[in-house]
């Protein structure tokens, strides 16, 4: 007989009504709001450069399952945590900048990108490949701990090696897992 896991189902079942209420976007397609100052500087981007891709814009798991797959075999990363990174980094919007600078689906900040070697963080192949290479190379950093590898993709790797990981970041991480738990489940 195996544990009782009806608990651990009641907490992940309240974790996910409590990410759809804080944030509803995440669990629905929606068009993105044109009001935002970030929204625009999307779309200028957008408008500014041609795109090296068929893909732009919205996206979804369906149009980019071969990169992620081909990245997550590449990388030896599991492709449902790839996709609960692009979920919460980006709502898979190839054209997505943050209002700190990050850039496309994995939100590559330009001098991670360019660390990478992505020439255009708004191509698809080359930013989950970048994106996906270095969650790989720091879950190597942190010896297979992905939640620190998660906190140092988002605040950065010397803030997890100093200890001092940003609430923002705790809450980056809670929130990928819940998604990459849930995600796992269904596979």
């Amino acid at each position: 007989m195996g544990p009782n896991l009806s608990n651990v189902t009641r907490v992940l079942s309240r974790i996910e009504e409590i990410n759809r209420r804080v944030m509803p976007e995440m669990y629905q397609p929606a068009a993105p709001l044109k009001s935002k100052f970030v929204d625009v500087l999307n779309e200028v981007s957008r408008a500014g450069r041609k795109a090296k891709s068929n893909v732009s814009g919205k996206t979804s798991y369906t149009e980019l399952k071969d990169i992620i797959d081909e990245c997550a075999e590449k990388y030896n990363v599991d492709n449902e945590l790839i996709r609960a990174m692009i979920q919460v980094e980006s709502g898979w919007n190839t054209d997505a900048v943050s209002n700190k600078g990050a850039q496309g689906l994995m939100q590559l900040m330009p001098r991670t990108a360019a660390m990478l070697g992505v020439n255009d963080p708004f191509d698809p192949v080359q930013n989950i490949d970048g994106g996906v290479r270095y969650i790989s190379d720091l879950t190597d950093k942190y010896r297979g701990d992905v939640e620190k590898a998660l906190a140092a993709y988002n605040a950065g790797p010397a803030r997890v090696d100093s200890g001092s990981i940003p609430d923002v970041s705790k809450r980056y991480v809670k929130n990928i897992m819940s998604i990459y738990r849930k995600l796992r489940e269904m596979s």
